[in-house]
């Protein structure tokens, strides 16, 4: 909205300073700044509220070194997140851009869909919440809905760099032509990015043209099924990890503002053709978003580091994994999840492989065995003896790493 109002004054009264309003560097960082304090001068309001109303966490034994002292501790404080994310995006955010129309329409389905769970589990003394068949319907539910905009929308679109010859003759005739003229129109792409691949492209049609090219046209249906694997995937991985303090909302820190780099260069046309990477006009709008969503989880965690204030409940763990998962969609990176969100892999592998093993050998021996010690993977470490604050260190590390490998296949085919 201010960016609305300061592009007004601009045009009609030439206010000193309204140009800023339209420089995306800009409103990113005051969208940072305005959600962290938000989220650290608010937050705090929110969970004294959320005490007033008895929202304290019901801690089961699990017999985990300082378990017993989270009891009582205010849960549902994604809603800080939600708000301090939110607010920033209506105020400085272009609302016509379809991608952040997604995001914002992503943050409160799922936001809805973690509130209930945690609704229920408090107020309804429902120990499970939200039944697992319904969190699927709706994970299900919100990758139709950004699948079909994404594949559908007239906004969505990408543009493809001329054949190497075109680009010869027209760098022979003039070296210091605009980066824009070295690319094709715009079109309508099921193309995605294949990480450490030397074409670095894939084409999702081609999953069923090779059968028939004339099946081509039901490549929406591919596209579809590919976002809600995605986001129920990613989703469900950030709620594993919403375990021991801080771990959850740090982690994604991490891999937001990862996601936030290859947004602002896949929608830029100079770096795209200086990286030879794909660019997708209107993209880099998103970068608002994720500027005002770090803002948010590092503001959250001022409260959700060890010994935490607040947790997130599935409000917060739910809403955060769907966010990740539309963002990487929106930029054609989603072939980067298991790197990039290799931490949330990591705890859903250790719950399957543990599940898994232990139905296998109780049909096999009689007796059910594990893996590890506890799933997911950062109740293995606390049962090992190792305390939260250094298991959450060492992943958020892990966690860099992992975001500095990502950013690298840029370059690396």
């Amino acid at each position: 909205m201010l960016y609305y109002l300061f592009e007004y004054l601009e045009k009609q009264f030439q206010v000193p300073g309204a140009t800023l309003f339209g420089f995306l560097t800009f409103r990113a960082a005051l969208a940072m700044i305005l959600s962290l304090l938000i989220s650290t001068i608010y937050g705090k309001r929110i969970i004294r509220f959320l005490q007033k109303k008895q929202m304290g966490e019901t801690i089961r034994d699990l017999g985990l070194e300082g378990q017993a002292q989270k009891a009582g501790t205010p849960t549902m404080g994604g809603i800080i997140i939600i708000l301090a994310t939110l607010i920033p995006v209506l105020l400085l955010a272009k609302l016509e851009n379809i991608y952040v129309v997604l995001l914002i329409v992503t943050t409160l389905w799922m936001g809805v869909i973690g509130f209930i769970d945690d609704y229920l589990k408090k107020f309804k003394n429902d120990k499970e919440g939200l039944k697992g068949r319904f969190k699927v319907l709706g994970q299900v539910g919100l990758g139709i809905i950004v699948g079909a905009t994404l594949f559908f929308h007239n906004d969505v679109t990408m543009k493809e760099k001329l054949p190497i010859e075109e680009q010869r003759v027209l760098l022979a005739a003039n070296p210091n032509i605009e980066a824009s003229k070295l690319f094709q129109d715009e079109i309508k792409s099921t193309k995605t990015t294949i990480p450490f691949v030397k074409g670095n492209e894939f084409d999702y049609a081609k999953l069923i043209t090779w059968i028939s090219p004339s099946l081509e046209k039901y490549a929406w249906i591919i596209f579809i099924l590919i976002s809600i694997f995605i986001i129920t995937a990613v989703s469900n991985g950030a709620n594993l990890s919403d375990g021991i303090d801080g771990l959850a909302a740090g982690t994604s820190a991490i891999i937001v503002l990862t996601l936030g780099i290859f947004a602002w260069v896949s929608g830029n046309i100079i770096f795209s053709e200086y990286l030879n990477i794909m660019y997708i006009p209107r993209v880099e709008e998103i970068t608002i978003y994720i500027a005002a969503f770090v803002g948010a989880l590092i503001g959250f965690l001022w409260y959700n580091t060890y010994p935490a204030q607040v947790f997130m409940g599935d409000t917060g763990s739910l809403t955060i994994g769907g966010i990740i998962a539309v963002i990487a969609i929106a930029v054609r990176k989603e072939w980067l999840i298991p790197v990039l969100c290799g931490i949330f892999l990591a705890e859903n592998l250790s719950v399957v492989m543990q599940v898994s093993w232990f139905k296998y050998t109780k049909k096999k021996y009689g007796e059910g065995r594990r893996i590890f010690k506890m799933s997911p993977l950062h109740h293995h470490y606390q049962k090992l003896g190792y305390h939260e604050s250094k298991i959450v260190t060492r992943f958020w590390i892990v966690g860099i790493l992992l975001a500095i490998l990502s950013i690298v296949t840029l370059k690396i085919r």
